[in-house]
């Protein structure tokens, strides 16, 4: 399974995530770390994504040949992340075939009635798992 991490600004929510699915993927997964800029990207790396990009075209080109997309709910969102999403890289996200798994960041103006208040690190769990069973299901394709 190829699996695309994308954050921006200071990546800690990539970070974690990286950080939490390397303890639980198996050798043929792939983890890529897609960054909004290099310090995003450089945050993931160092967490354990083996591979990495960063801006607007890399991210743009890479979500069409990844399996799932996670991070927090902002990439999906036009000028998010305090600008740092484009319009173009919310719409090439949106429009990917790839399964998003989006963590509740309720600091992007969006807020998902009906999900529990939860610590960040139980969020990342909930996405982490959500993904492992992604796996064993191979439910991977969206076909909304």
């Amino acid at each position: 399974m190829r699996i695309a991490v994308i954050d921006g600004q200071g990546g800690g929510i990539g970070k974690a995530l990286v950080a939490a699915l390397v303890a639980k993927l198996l050798d043929e997964d792939e983890l890529l770390a897609l960054g909004t800029n290099s310090v995003a990207t450089t945050a993931m790396l160092k967490a354990g994504a083996k591979l990495g990009a960063s801006g607007e075209n890399a991210i743009m080109v890479n979500v069409s040949r990844v399996d799932v997309i996670t991070g927090p709910i902002g990439i999906i969102a036009a000028n998010s992340l305090f600008g740092e999403l484009t319009p173009a890289i919310s719409r090439a996200i949106s429009e990917s075939r790839a399964m998003k798994v989006l963590i509740p960041v309720e600091r992007c103006g969006i807020v998902i009635a009906g999900t529990p208040s939860q610590s960040m690190q139980a969020k990342i769990e909930s996405a982490v798992n959500t993904i492992l069973e992604m796996r064993i299901t191979k439910g991977v394709v969206s076909d909304c």
